[in-house]
């Protein structure tokens, strides 16, 4: 009898890879990685059977599925990072298995195309411009309003996203993104938009359902590096309900509605105002969150939706879960990272990962590759938890060395 088996391409959002892998072979699945570079993957080799193939290109992954299903019962395919992720929708359409609109995710990446459809639909969203050179940007940051937030129109993790105060900001950020340091996922466009300032909330979805709601932290600016995220957050019933209808609205909007999604959401002076719709499972740690503070494994969740099982989304308690992120304070070589076991060891902390190894150069960038680490802690009591989340960050220390100046001996 051919094994059953699930085809995970690529990994998962930073660091969902292994959470995928463990849950399919929970469900009894066999998990196959097809990757261009299964090397990045830390998880692979005795978690998972991996295979080298293109993901990029649609022909090859279709070629290396159909020489599987020779010897495969294959149950489905699935993958959770956005630049994939719409050939994930056309090869489940391929091969007739439950799979997300490929048309509806590659609109949604594109984040002025998301933007337009939102702005038609009369959903609230910062105002925007799309610029193709220095002096596009120029103009649309003048008729927008410094500050604003300039971006690449295509990407994720917050790579290459900046707020511009001034016109000495814009100009040097413009030619960053344009002189050739940026690495683009797609042809050089940049969207200039509005600072919605307010708190910042993540609506976590999956299909037509709100999960719940996070309040997300950020580091000082001009970056948006993640500081911290909690769930549940605390909103009043009209906020929760604002939210949450805005959120539905985009959805529909934009032709979504299958398969887990998590949108970013500024409270603003006049109500819920949209930042991005990600068509796709959000990145550690929101999902381990989420089982955290509501009993909902969501990897789990998504995988029985992709094999076509039935999937709940019922909740079992209602705790309070967060996630603080250890960000280094400086660049230069990590000479040591420790305390990882005492703090793991604090009653309540569900989580320790360190993301880098001593000896690592560190090289801040501004977006979601500073992180080295995080922590989780959940407990019934949200004062608590973050009681408990404290002491556990105060027992991790680490050492960065920085790097030599221009001429210095070491």
């Amino acid at each position: 009898m051919a094994r059953r088996a699930l085809i995970l391409i690529e990994g998962g959002p930073w660091g969902c890879g292994l959470l995928y892998v463990q849950a399919a072979q929970r469900l009894g699945l066999h998990p196959i990685n097809l990757s261009a570079d299964p090397t990045e993957h830390n998880y692979l080799g005795a978690e998972c059977e991996a295979i080298r193939v293109d993901t990029g290109d649609l022909d090859a992954l279709i070629r290396e599925c159909s020489r599987l299903r020779a010897t495969h019962d294959i149950a489905g395919i699935i993958c959770a990072e956005e630049e994939v992720y719409a050939t994930v929708g056309k090869l489940c359409q391929y091969f007739d298995l439950p799979g997300p609109n490929p048309a509806s995710i590659e609109r949604c990446c594109d984040k002025f195309a998301q933007r337009q459809l939102l702005a038609e639909a009369d959903i609230p969203i910062p105002a925007y411009r799309l610029a193709a050179n220095a002096t596009d940007v120029e103009r649309s940051a003048a008729e927008i309003g410094l500050p604003v937030i300039v971006k690449p129109a295509v990407g994720s993790g917050s790579v290459g996203v900046r707020l511009c105060r001034t016109a000495d900001e814009l100009d040097e950020h413009t030619t960053y993104l344009l002189s050739g340091k940026h690495i683009w996922q797609s042809s050089p466009r940049v969207l200039v938009e509005e600072f919605a300032q307010g708190p910042h909330y993540l609506a976590a979805m999956m299909g037509n359902e709100v999960i719940g709601f996070g309040a997300a932290k950020y580091g000082p600016p001009p970056h948006f590096v993640f500081r911290q995220l909690t769930f549940p957050a605390q909103l009043t019933d009209d906020q929760r309900e604002r939210i949450a209808d805005v959120s539905l609205s985009s959805l529909r909007t934009l032709g979504l509605g299958w398969g887990p999604t998590n949108i970013e959401v500024r409270w603003t002076e006049r109500g819920p105002v949209v930042i991005e719709v990600n068509p796709r499972l959000a990145a550690a740690p929101e999902p381990q969150l989420l089982q955290l503070a509501y009993g909902i494994d969501l990897i789990s969740e998504h995988i029985k939706l992709v094999i076509g099982d039935e999937w709940s989304l019922r909740k079992t308690h209602s705790y309070t879960a967060v996630a603080q992120s250890l960000i280094p304070d400086r660049d230069g070589t990590l000479d040591w990272i420790g305390g990882e076991r005492r703090a793991a060891a604090v009653s309540g902390v569900a989580e320790v990962k360190f993301c880098v190894e001593p000896k690592t150069p560190i090289v801040r960038k501004g977006d979601y590759r500073d992180r080295i680490g995080y922590i989780i802690a959940a407990s019934p009591s949200r004062t608590e938890t973050e009681a408990i989340l404290q002491r556990a960050v105060n027992l991790i220390n680490w050492s960065i060395t920085p790097f030599p100046t221009p001429g210095e001996h070491v």
